[in-house]
């Protein structure tokens, strides 16, 4: 099946400074049509009966997230873009904003609309500095055409802290604090940003938007399978001949997007999702890609045969344990003493004893953890234990 191109519709079409070209192609029509023909509710009611989920990772359905936010009591709301995109191997939505800013500028102010927001931000990815004047560029010309009356949105630059890339932790970097974690509930939805009511969408959920409201949410909910709908755009790296970003319909083999998009051979391994993703090995090609088996943030890294399992998951797990904000000790201490015990395997010198303590630890982990960073972080120990055992056993001192 070729690429489904809904969110990368205008990259590489358009001029991405200069607004007329985006006119061209139906750009701010769905925010007429939201502002003239439908109310805050049908708004949100479209986007729910779409199935759109949160592209960032986690999978929250965006209707439900906008409704509570619409439905919660107060004047002032905000609506935050997470353009941190601070998760290992990916660059899909550097991609979109280096080449269609408007789409995303146009749902922003759809969402501000159904919520009842006047105040949108970008939170940007310090690494990506270089995307600000476009960004700002964007903005201003949209502002000009007049289509932000009644909404402001503003760029924030993050500082390249990982965990800012967690929706709490984001909104106290935006507060000027350091970025933490916080206890949930209270939810953003009721209590965000300055406590106020605040939805936080990443960069490719708001893309769908515009064109889930000027083509129903019928056209987006038959695209992928029952409980993905849509596509997903995926950054792909590693031991491939094609590294890239592509787009598919959710619910396609990872054969495709490995093997026929990006031309990988003699695979022993694949990260999906990142750092906290999963692992794969080559057995589960054929594996789909939808929120109900495998699919994170959207990257995707390939591991050829002369790869080191032990080494992916100990650099990996020095990785999380140098971000993790450290709020909560499951994530704090559970991610340095991985990193001990993996340093054994490393050296050659583990015990039968390590890989249990392996497996309970990550147990503890996923169910104690504050937030998605102590609780994704076992993902790569559990699923190298569990299809790549052997590589373990080699390095135990009999």
């Amino acid at each position: 099946m070729p690429q489904q191109r809904v969110v990368l519709k205008n990259c590489g079409v358009i001029d991405p400074r200069r607004i007329e070209t985006y006119l061209e192609r139906d750009g701010f029509k769905a925010l007429a049509k939201v502002r003239r023909e439908m109310t805050r509710e049908q708004v949100t009611d479209e986007i729910k009966a779409s199935g759109l989920r949160g592209r960032g990772g986690a999978g929250f359905p965006t209707g439900i997230k906008w409704e509570g936010a619409r439905q919660a009591p107060g004047e002032e709301k905000y609506v935050i873009c997470n353009a941190d995109e601070g998760e290992v191997g990916t660059f899909k939505d550097r991609y979109i904003l280096e080449r269609d800013p408007f789409t995303l500028i146009e749902a922003m102010a759809i969402a501000g609309y159904a919520i009842g927001a006047k105040q949108g931000y970008i939170y940007l990815r310090a690494e990506y500095h270089h995307l600000f004047d476009l960004l700002q560029n964007a903005i201003n010309q949209a502002k000009k055409s007049g289509y932000l009356d009644g909404f402001r949105i503003e760029i924030r630059e993050g500082a390249g802290a990982y965990i800012c890339g967690e929706e709490s932790a984001l909104m106290d970097s935006i507060e000027g604090k350091r970025g933490e974690s916080r206890y949930r509930p209270p939810f953003p939805t009721t209590s965000g940003l300055w406590g106020k009511p605040t939805i936080i969408n990443n960069v490719e959920t708001l893309m769908n938007i515009p064109q889930i409201i000027l083509n129903g949410a019928g056209w987006f909910s038959q695209m992928g399978t029952e409980r993905s709908k849509g596509t997903k755009v995926f950054s792909i790296s590693g031991d491939v001949e094609n590294p890239g970003v592509y787009e598919l319909v959710l619910g396609s083999p990872l054969r495709e997007l490995v093997e026929d998009l990006a031309s990988a051979k003699d695979i022993k391994l694949i990260q999906i999702g990142g750092a906290t993703g999963r692992i794969l090995p080559y057995e589960k090609i054929d594996t789909p890609l939808a929120f109900e088996t495998v699919l994170g943030a959207g990257a995707v890294t390939v591991y050829n045969r002369s790869r080191d399992v032990i080494d992916i998951v100990y650099r990996t797990m020095e990785f999380l344990a140098e971000e993790s904000c450290g709020k909560c000790t499951p994530c704090r201490q559970g991610t340095e003493v991985m990193v001990e015990i993996l340093e054994k395997f490393h050296r050659g010198e583990g015990r039968e004893q390590d890989i249990r303590n392996l497996e309970a630890l990550s147990q503890v982990m996923m169910l104690t953890s504050l937030c998605g960073l102590g609780q994704a972080a076992p993902n790569a120990v559990m699923d190298t234990l569990q299809y790549f055992k052997d590589a373990y056993k080699k390095r135990v001192v009999v």
